[in-house]
């Protein structure tokens, strides 16, 4: 498995090129900005879903940590922010300071910090984000987002058969994580993860296969981001 680094690298590598692309031939048509976010309960298996719409669509999927790890990296952030155009570019920190001052209600480094990140990548494109509340920072009009559910106790299994942990540790995971995440929420959004509201598509696994949700979510996705391109951006 490719270390958080390589992903990073990876990705703005791609940012680059295609940046380079665009500069190179100015009078091709670039495509208009796409982007899920999934978030999901613990052990329901939304991150191996996040992984299966990522290959889909040919985009990069981006787990908390990586997201984690380029908010608190000065270089990454740098070089995120050096691939936007011009424009947004030059209205990112209103944006940024928008949010801070209208919607959330941490105002500390971390939570500027995930905004820039979050909205930049957004606008370079091709990623589905795993976490941290993209969706909350996008809002409908940006990205296509999505929350996966399922019983408790089929998490628990979940987390037995692919984390190889005992029942009592998978319960009380969980538990743990799900808290946290809720809690998170509330603090940077004061908003409620569980609210279905906040989400164009809510996939509970209860009685539903994986993979039979792939195709008709990668459908989902794609009518919703043409709709966005027809109507033009904000």
């Amino acid at each position: 498995m490719a270390s958080i680094d390589a992903i990073i690298n990876r990705q703005l590598l791609r940012w680059e090129l295609e940046k380079k692309q665009a500069t190179e031939k100015p009078a091709a048509k670039a495509p208009p900005p796409q982007v899920v976010t999934v978030s999901r309960q613990a052990g329901s298996r939304g991150t191996f879903l996040a992984s299966r719409l990522a290959d889909e669509l040919g985009f990069t999927r981006l787990h908390r940590e990586t997201i984690d790890a380029i908010c608190q990296t000065s270089g990454y952030r740098r070089r995120i922010v050096e691939n936007l155009d011009e424009r947004f570019r030059g209205d990112l920190d209103v944006m940024v300071e928008g949010m801070i001052t209208g919607q959330s209600v941490d105002h500390g480094d971390y939570a500027r910090h995930l905004f820039q990140v979050v909205l930049s990548m957004a606008r370079l494109g091709g990623v589905v984000l795993v976490g941290r509340g993209g969706n909350f920072i996008l809002g409908p009009r940006r990205g296509f987002h999505i929350r996966v559910v399922a019983p408790r106790e089929q998490r628990i299994v979940n987390l037995v058969t692919y984390k190889s942990v005992t029942r009592e540790v998978a319960a009380s995971e969980a538990d743990r994580v799900d808290r946290e995440r809720k809690e998170l929420i509330a603090k940077l959004f004061d908003r409620d993860i569980d609210d279905p509201r906040h989400y164009d598509l809510v996939i509970n696994l209860a009685f539903i296969e994986l993979e039979a949700m792939v195709e008709p979510t990668i459908a989902a996705i794609r009518s919703k981001l043409a709709r966005l391109a027809a109507m033009g951006e904000e």
